[in-house]
């Protein structure tokens, strides 16, 4: 007896409220009018109906592929392959023949196609084409929702348009995903998750075992590649995926739907205990990696990409049928939506009992790699996750093909909005005015750039040269973390980036008394074999209100700051040299005031910028910039602090504390230990110490003016009253 996929959920009807009637049948129309359902899933009944009743007044729209990402014939593809699955859940729930009619037909005009197209003739050199779109990653996307949509209706067809979609539709398409691109199919890669998913569950609807062990297996079977390997090498222990949170949310739906369909099917397998449980630890984390439900944007991140995306949807439902997290359904209710699968259902109607526990957004601190040994992502929280404080240190991987030049960078998030900021990727997806939706030159020249990031920059150069392949052999090593209460710190150090040159960056994130909200601080040190110029750059977002020093003003003409490197498309609007305490920025944004104050080095200068120069298409936001620099310096720290403070209220016109709390900020190096003092205007201290020692049990001391500072192990907060910590 052939095995079955059934839909995107693990069906079972002994167990479902939605379907009666044995495994693969449809309920008759009176029994789906019979049936209630939670509000959650009952509108989400209702939006498929909308878009596939429309999508049926229109015909059946199946064109010869023509255009790019973005053009009329790739949204025609994507919204037949949307209507070919949401309208075989349609018939599979309500039991309305109208819904399989539409289907069938549907497929029957892509069985016609299919064998006709060769490769898409907007296809671009640089990626493997696909043949219903421009890259071959949208057909494997088409081929998961279409064969589920399939699975749905395929009891119902005749013999002969059975046979008809089997052979000339489907069959020709998985040996297209699989044999037709070998070289895509066997990669340890998200394009590769997609279309070992895509022929995988083919081969479950087909009974087919061939494309089954060939999905799971790779094209030789031998294990080396294929679905089950890429969860062993794509994912790290603690379910971060390497190239980031855009792309872990992008590739996490085939991976926890064709989990499903695997255990539906292969029980014995027990996928989602594989890898002491991979797939349902990278969902959670997935969750982790956001900010108010948008995606921290590492590397090639579209930056409007959130929790409330169908990737999503998907594996937050799965994952709760699973595991029963109660802290999944109140995602599910930020969401708004589920899927019209028995997994969905059980989403709505728990969520309509009243189950929902928040979730336990935290502090942790993320291995990256597949053994965990290719540095991390460290996550500093205070407050909630959508109006309290995050601060990111991105110690991680490359990230592959989409990884940017960035080690050492950080991102900082506070009442709602990005702070300190991350470019992202340089794209208008699916835009066809903008080189068809696809990535524009600038994605090289400017966001994969390290003067981009937040992060140090030597003689105007990007990390690792800016070659992927160096980049992809070379990791961070994350030194220390501790999310205890008084000081959450994360150190990570970068050998190789630069040939002869190291830096450890050290990120705190601590209350101060008297503070409405923490203190991010930021050591970064700088070890080389020779003298070099330093650029320290920060991204951020926001409206300049107060610069503590004086500056030199272009306002004529704004020169631009480089040649190459991304420095070709910074504008230099001020230039200063801030000295003693006034080395100092105040922005305002969306009623909070943040002030960025750095201690000054010795003939430095500090340069205030935008991005947009040499940019004549318009491709790049423009975003400000400081940049603190420092020429001919062999070792060197940058010690930098941020602060939120304050209110103003546009509508009352009222301004409350815009002027920052901390009276100065200052740095020694005593016996290789750091020493940072903050100093409040009532002149009570907070000193952050590290000692770059891994030794978690070994006492340290140093002593500034008449106080002894002592402290255990690799850092400490130490609170002084006014004036004990001056030398």
């Amino acid at each position: 007896m052939r095995t079955r996929l059934i839909a995107v959920a693990l069906w079972a009807a002994a167990s479902s409220a939605a379907v009666a009637g044995p495994v693969g049948s449809s309920p008759t129309e009176s029994d789906a009018a019979a049936q209630r359902y939670a509000p959650l899933y009952e509108s989400e009944l209702d939006r498929a109906r909308a878009f596939v009743d429309q999508m049926m007044d229109a015909g059946v729209v199946v064109p010869v592929p023509r255009d790019p990402g973005g053009g009329y014939t790739h949204e025609q593809h994507k919204r037949n392959y949307k209507a070919i699955y949401e309208g075989g859940q349609l018939y599979r729930i309500t039991g309305e023949q109208q819904y399989a009619d539409y289907v069938r037909d549907m497929l029957l005009a892509y069985a016609d196609l299919y064998p006709t197209l060769d490769e898409h003739p907007a296809r671009k050199n640089s990626q493997s084409s696909g043949r219903i779109f421009w890259q071959v990653l949208n057909d494997a996307m088409w081929m998961v929702h279409g064969i589920q949509g399939y699975e749905a209706i395929r009891d119902s067809l005749s013999e002969t348009d059975r046979k008809n979609i089997d052979d000339n539709l489907f069959r020709k398409a998985a040996e297209f995903l699989s044999t037709g691109s070998a070289v895509t199919f066997s990669k340890i890669h998200n394009h590769a998750t997609w279309a070992t998913a895509g022929v995988g569950m083919t081969g479950y609807v087909l009974d087919d075992r061939e494309l089954v062990d060939i999905a799971l297996l790779g094209l030789d079977k031998s294990g080396e590649t294929g679905f089950l390997r890429q969860s062993e090498l794509l994912f790290s222990p603690d379910g971060y995926y390497t190239e980031g949170p855009y792309y872990q949310r992008f590739a996490l739906k085939p991976f926890v739907v064709f989990a499903g369909v695997i255990e539906k099917n292969d029980p014995a397998r027990k996928i989602f205990e594989h890898r002491d449980g991979i797939l349902l630890k990278a969902l959670r984390t997935t969750i982790q990696l956001t900010y108010d439900g948008y995606f921290f944007p590492f590397n090639d991140a579209i930056k409007d990409k959130s929790l409330q995306t169908d990737e999503l949807y998907h594996g937050v439902a799965i994952a709760y049928r699973k595991t029963r997290d109660p802290g999944l359904l109140s995602i599910a209710q930020w969401q708004g939506r589920t899927v019209l699968t028995d997994d969905g259902n059980l989403v709505a109607d728990d969520l309509a009992a009243g189950k929902a526990m928040p979730f336990p957004f935290k502090s942790l601190l993320l291995s990256d790699g597949p053994e965990g040994e290719q540095g991390a992502v460290a996550i500093l929280r205070e407050g909630d996750s959508t109006s309290g404080q995050a601060l990111v240190a991105k110690n991680s991987s490359q990230g592959m093909g989409h990884g940017h030049f960035d080690k050492l960078s950080w991102q900082y998030y506070d009442n709602g909005n990005e702070i300190i900021s991350d470019y992202g990727a340089a794209r208008f997806l699916n835009i066809e005015a903008k080189d068809g939706g696809r990535y524009l030159s600038e994605n090289e020249s400017w966001a994969k750039q390290t003067i981009a990031h937040n992060t140090l920059v030597v003689d105007e150069k990007s990390h690792f040269d800016g070659e992927v392949k160096i980049a992809d052999s070379i990791a961070p090593e994350q030194l220390y973390f501790s999310d205890a209460e008084g000081a959450q710190i994360s150190s990570a150090v970068i050998e190789g980036a630069y040939p002869d040159t190291r830096f450890i960056r050290t990120l705190a994130l601590f209350p101060v008394d008297g503070l409405s909200a923490p203190v991010a601080l930021d050591i970064v040190r700088v070890q080389s074999d020779s003298p070099h110029q330093y650029d320290l750059p920060l991204h951020y977002q926001g409206h300049i209100m107060r610069v503590g020093f004086d500056t030199e003003s272009h306002i004529a003409a704004r020169p631009v700051l480089g040649t190459g490197n991304g420095y070709q498309h910074i504008w230099v609007d001020a230039v200063g040299k801030p000295q003693g305490q006034n080395g100092f920025v105040t922005t305002l944004l969306d009623g909070r005031f943040y002030t960025y104050r750095f201690v000054p080095q010795q003939g430095a200068e500090t340069i205030l910028a935008e991005i947009g120069a040499n940019d004549p298409r318009f491709n790049l936001r423009r975003e400000p910039i400081i940049i603190q620099r420092t020429r001919d310096a062999q070792n060197t720290t940058f010690v930098s602090l941020l602060e939120s403070h304050g209110r103003y209220d546009g509508a009352a016109e009222q301004t409350v504390g815009s002027d920052s709390l901390i009276k100065s900020l200052s740095h020694e190096s005593v016996n290789g230990s750091d020493i940072v003092i903050v100093e409040k205007l009532d002149g009570k201290q907070v000193v952050l110490v590290v000692s770059y020692d891994s030794d978690s049990e070994k006492k340290h001391s140093v002593k500034l003016g008449d106080q002894m500072l002592t402290w255990t192990g690799f850092a400490a907060r130490i609170d002084l009253p006014a004036g004990k910590a001056k030398r």
